[in-house]
């Protein structure tokens, strides 16, 4: 592969032109409009989820290296890649704290406005990969419950304690972090189905922040009618941006795939990829530090009661999320995909936990392991 490369590069990539212009010349494009012609002379390819990478794209083209600044690969035909000899990498892990926050982020509101101990509820959570071994982190350092389910890691003999799924059936919040697959021993399209559903509670929290596909919209919306006692956050849709309008309005959150979009997780699937690039050029140079901005410092003085729920909403209230993509509801028909987008492209700056300082002068010994365990950084104002 040449020194000097042509690249084409989502322009919903972090800092894709100031990082990766080392490389060559690139150029900046919309994701869903990426086809054969954009990138017949292109050498390198970066794209994130919108963008599907196959035989079908990617046949006659120059491009001997493809970039997913994704955790999931169900858009990219890894097979037609490696028999074409077309170098690949992506991000599996870069945006695990930011959709971990987002559910604690989402079950947090959902206490407030249903007035629940989350501490006296049951979590079940099915995959435990880099996603959900957080949340369990997350969860457990609250005192929350929380009961595991991961064949596929659970064959592989790890020493989590996992349960068959019909424990998390009776679960009272049950969130699903697993990767689309529709082959293999254990695949995971139409996952949530109408059987699975029938064996829930009636008040059930269901959260889906991985893929549309996993969930049965029509058995969910069937269920949500028979029980709507029940809650569903929903970030993940089948047929992304054309959404379900009528399963949105059934949500009680309902936002735009957005919940591994906080800044730091995009700024670590653009190092990933910059990282290999590097290797892959036999480039010696270091990787840049883009990001060095210091930890912002609350002045708020917290109480023990409510220091953990106030640090998570006031870093990443979802509700926010939630209102905008709802004003999706009122546009015609024709409009709503491009809004759906719109949220994504234009997604305000979110930083992660780690990057808030919380003013711990007031708070107990317990409250302060329990801010460092979420990642908060800790101490007086």
């Amino acid at each position: 592969m040449a020194q000097s490369l042509s690249i084409v590069a989502d322009r919903q990539i972090l800092l894709a032109e100031e990082t990766f212009s080392r490389f060559g010349e690139v150029e900046l494009v919309d994701g869903r409009s990426i086809n054969q012609s954009t990138i017949m002379n292109a050498d390198v390819l970066l794209i994130r989820s919108v963008t599907k990478v196959d035989e079908s794209l990617l046949k006659n083209s120059k491009v001997g290296f493809v970039g997913s600044a994704t955790s999931g690969i169900d858009h990219i035909d890894t097979d037609y890649l490696k028999q074409s000899n077309i170098s690949f990498v992506h991000a599996p892990g870069s945006n695990a704290r930011s959709v971990a926050e987002y559910v604690l982020s989402s079950l947090f509101a959902t206490a407030e406005f249903n007035n629940l101990d989350l501490t006296k509820k049951s979590v079940g959570i099915i995959g435990c990969g880099q996603v959900g071994s957080r949340v369990k982190r997350f969860l457990e350092s609250l005192g929350v419950q929380c009961f595991l389910n991961d064949p596929p890691l659970a064959e592989h003999g790890l020493t989590e304690s996992f349960v068959e799924l019909e424990r998390i059936l009776e679960a009272d919040i049950i969130t699903l972090h697993v990767p689309l697959t529709t082959e293999g021993k254990y695949p995971t399209s139409g996952l949530v189905d109408k059987p699975f559903l029938d064996r829930l509670k009636a008040d059930v929290v269901l959260i889906n922040t991985s893929r549309g596909e996993v969930v049965d919209e029509s058995a969910l919306l069937s269920f949500k009618e028979t029980n709507p006692q029940s809650t569903l956050i929903l970030d993940v849709w089948c047929g992304e941006p054309e959404i379900n309008i009528n399963l949105l309005q059934q949500t009680f959150i309902g936002t735009p795939h957005i919940a591994g979009y906080s800044y730091d997780g995009k700024l670590k699937a653009t190092n990933i990829l910059a990282e290999a690039l590097l290797t892959e050029t036999k480039d010696i140079a270091d990787t840049a530090q883009i990001l060095t901005s210091e930890p912002i410092t609350d002045a708020i003085e917290y109480n023990d009661e409510t220091a953990v729920q106030l640090a998570v909403m006031q870093t990443y209230d979802v509700r926010s999320d939630a209102i905008a993509l709802r004003e999706l509801m009122s546009m015609p028909s024709g409009e709503r995909g491009d809004y759906f987008d719109s949220l994504r492209k234009n997604y305000p700056i979110r930083r992660e936990f780690t990057d808030r300082k919380i003013n711990t002068k007031n708070l107990n010994k317990e409250m302060k392991q329990c801010l460092l365990e979420l990642g908060f950084k800790t101490g007086s104002a």
